[in-house]
């Protein structure tokens, strides 16, 4: 069984949210071409959200290396990306069979209106099979912690999909009825409140409401998300190239060598072909942060085509088999990460997110491969700032700033499981690198480890372990009986 759900799991999402969408579609009572169509939407979407984090990555990858090197950093955790996180939650016992236990718990809180979310958003339950995987192995692979570590953050995902589902769907008010049952997004929640209720108690800020629609008519064409990429792009790239402003003939010298040993006839390089080289990496890079920028809302309109008529479809089965009581559907932040106010936000925070990274005392962790996770980071938030730019970009930079400190924090751990993961599948997305003098890295990624409640539930596991354990436990059983109680006086408020 195992194999098998390992196997299901090693198609990717691209593969395997077709094969799972159809299937939901025909057995909520869609018919084979729709529910196929809708699959394959959702598919090609994840494709395209592929192509554009390797388009961000492969890119950058360079220039953003080149900052550890111009500042002398000795970063020891290497950002492995959300293919390595996923590789270790799936590819262990624990992640084998985390769908179908995860799905059999919903049931369970569902029938007993403990929640109102049906979780449908099943590529992401490698978020609860993650931090599941992590405790399997700090606890010298323990079923017994690995389910728990995982089942407790699903559940407390939940109750926090319920509780956030009426301001999600004021803010987007084309995803009625849906919820977000996606930890890492729901983990920023509490950042969200609690730092835009000091914000608001600040006198005069309030006059600072900018949005995104905002930015564009102060500043017109300079307030487009494409424009802005293209201009952040750019000064990461002009930043990457720091050294070689300072001596060009050292860039040129550089530039020469590596022509001739690709082609030993290759003419010599001037000055001049320095200077435009470096105005090329410039403007390369700077069209290629644009054309982010424009291409993920157009690929989010991909998941929208895809999920909206199961969840249209969900909800009517839903609704009459619960005899028109109130339930959410949960979905895939996907579908909303390519609001304006999130790509904007999401851009800035981008090269403050590299400098906080640098200046950060006791931060082992430069992010690189992670960068494209950013715009995961405000689906939860723009519903509490209201999509104010200002406010929202505060509480990412804090959150993202303390999240640095997440993942340096569970990097051992992380590594332990990655380890053991490629050892015994050979996974590549596990294998972490070594430094140049042969050395290790950790492994790291701000997807998932920089969640609130990843980190939170990890720390209870590996370091106060059954007091941990009780610990979660009061909390999540706190959590679902408040919940319970929200679902049981709002159905009899209903009746009246």
């Amino acid at each position: 069984m195992e194999q098998v759900f390992s196997y299901i799991i090693s198609l990717g999402a691209s593969v395997m949210m077709p094969i799972l969408f159809t299937i939901i579609g025909l057995c909520i009572g869609m018919k084979f071409g729709k529910s196929l169509k809708s699959g394959l939407y959702v598919g090609v979407g994840f494709v395209g959200l592929g192509i554009v984090t390797a388009l961000l990555t492969t890119n950058f990858g360079s220039p953003l290396d080149a900052f550890s090197k111009i500042f002398n950093l000795d970063l020891s955790v290497f950002d492995m990306g959300w293919p390595a996180a996923a590789a270790v939650a799936y590819n262990t016992a624990v992640g084998a069979l985390i769908i179908p236990i995860c799905l059999g718990v919903n049931f369970l809180l569902l029938i007993t209106k403990c929640t109102r979310t049906v979780n449908i958003d099943l590529w992401n339950y490698w978020h609860f099979a993650f931090i599941g995987a992590v405790a399997y192995f700090v606890m010298d692979q323990s079923l017994a912690w690995g389910y728990f570590a995982a089942i407790v953050c699903y559940i407390i995902t939940l109750v926090m999909a319920d509780l956030t589902a009426d301001r999600f769907q004021k803010y987007y008010p084309e995803w009625q009825g849906i919820s977000i049952p996606q930890p890492f997004c729901q983990s920023f929640t509490p950042f969200a409140i609690g730092i835009n209720w000091l914000l608001d108690r600040i006198p005069g800020f309030s006059k600072l409401d900018i949005d995104a629609e905002g930015l564009k008519k102060k500043f017109g064409v300079l307030g487009e998300p494409i424009v802005l990429g293209v201009i952040v792009g750019a000064i990461i790239a002009a930043l990457a190239h720091l050294n070689h402003f300072g001596d060009m003939e050292s860039y040129r010298v550089s530039l020469e060598e590596a022509m001739k040993s690709k082609n030993p006839l290759a003419k010599p390089v001037s000055m001049t072909d320095a200077v435009m080289s470096v105005v090329k990496d410039i403007l390369y890079l700077g069209v290629v942060m644009g054309a982010v920028m424009e291409l993920i809302p157009r690929i989010t309109k991909l998941f929208i085509d895809g999920l909206k008529p199961i969840a249209d479809k969900t909800q009517e089965v839903v609704k009459e088999k619960f005899n028109g009581k109130k339930v959410y559907i949960g979905m895939s932040p996907a579908v909303v990460i390519g609001h304006p106010t999130t790509l904007v936000v999401s851009l800035l925070l981008i090269p403050v997110a590299l400098l906080v990274a640098i200046i950060l005392p006791g931060n082992q962790f430069l992010p690189l491969a992670s960068l494209a996770g950013l715009f995961y980071v405000f689906v939860m938030v723009l519903p509490y700032t209201k999509g104010n730019v200002v406010k929202t970009f505060i509480i990412g930079l804090i959150a993202v700033g303390i999240g640095l400190y997440f993942v340096t924090d569970m990097a051992p751990a992380f590594t332990k499981a990655a380890n053991s993961v490629f050892a015994t599948t050979g996974d590549a997305a596990a294998k972490i690198p070594v430094k140049t003098d042969g050395t290790p890295y950790f492994a790291g990624a701000l997807d998932f480890a920089s969640s609130l409640f990843g980190w939170v539930i990890y720390k209870c596991v590996a370091s106060l372990k059954w007091i941990g354990a009780g610990v979660l436990t009061l909390i999540t059983i706190a959590m679902v009986a408040w919940n319970r109680k929200r679902i049981v006086a709002d159905e009899k408020n209903n009746k009246q």
